[in-house]
């Protein structure tokens, strides 16, 4: 539902609206990830979640920007991506590459359906349109969230979240670097704020006595993490049993530690 909620608040708002608004995304995550999925944060991480939605804002920030039933569109979309980097983040059953083809399957008929329905005129579409659509999916869709996927497992939806909301600050250095664009001062503002809050979330972890459960999945690993102590060929992407066993050392909430936190 995000992609339809998000056309149609685009179809209702301002460009400066929505571009302000899909910081949402983040935060919503943030919001989820410590309310339903129950992923310990602490300070760093959610320090940091404000600097880097702050710093997005700032950096998309153009006069104009209003609430209006568009806006809540939007915001109504940000909050069902949030919703799926949360539930995304958590599936040990499935490689990422699997998870992402039924991801990609499941929506991509859902939202072709919706076009269908919905669109005045399918018959000016050149195939040539399709095939650059389908390429620009593979890359911002598929190989982008196989990538998200693999890092939200290690670090939580999160702090994984986090790191992905800096796609536009990267964009702005291609523009600085390969289109020529000057660089405004407002800018260099939103691009430190940013570095900043990605390092605090980086940073975060914390320690305490903990418990495994007993759990079979599969996943990427090495068996130098006192968490796999198991014997196979590498690459390390098999599935594999954890007996239980209790330890204390630094942790993320990755997919060995999501374990409830009561201090």
């Amino acid at each position: 539902m995000g992609p339809a909620l998000l056309i149609a608040g685009l179809a209702r708002t301002s460009a400066a609206t929505a571009s302000i608004l899909l910081n949402l995304e983040l935060a919503a995550t943030v919001l989820l990830a410590a309310t339903i999925f129950r992923e310990h944060l602490g300070r760093r991480v959610a320090t940091g979640a404000a600097l880097v939605t702050g710093a997005g804002m700032i950096l998309v920030w153009e006069p104009g920007a209003e609430v209006s039933v568009g806006a809540l569109l939007i915001a109504a979309a940000c909050v069902a991506w949030g919703l799926d980097n949360g539930v995304t983040a958590k599936i040990d059953q499935l490689g990422p590459e699997h998870v992402v083809l039924l991801k990609g399957a499941i929506a991509g008929a859902a939202n072709l359906m919706l076009g269908l329905a919905f669109a005045d005129d399918t018959a000016g579409i050149s195939a040539g349109a399709v095939v650059a659509a389908l390429a620009v999916g593979a890359a911002g869709y598929g190989a982008s969230i196989v990538l998200w996927v693999k890092g939200a497992r290690d670090l939580g939806a999160a702090r994984g979240q986090v790191i992905f909301a800096t796609a536009p600050f990267i964009g702005v250095f291609i523009a600085w670097v390969a289109l020529g664009e000057a660089v405004a001062w407002v800018q260099l503002v939103a691009v430190a704020l940013a570095a900043s809050g990605v390092a605090m979330s980086i940073q975060s972890s914390h320690e305490h006595g903990h418990s495994h459960e007993k759990v079979e999945h599969e996943h990427e690993h090495s068996h130098d993490d006192d968490h796999h102590d198991h014997c196979h060929d590498d690459p390390a992407q098999v599935r594999h049993t954890h007996q239980p066993r209790m330890h204390t050392h630094p942790h993320v909430p990755d997919l060995h530690h999501r374990h409830s936190h009561h201090e």
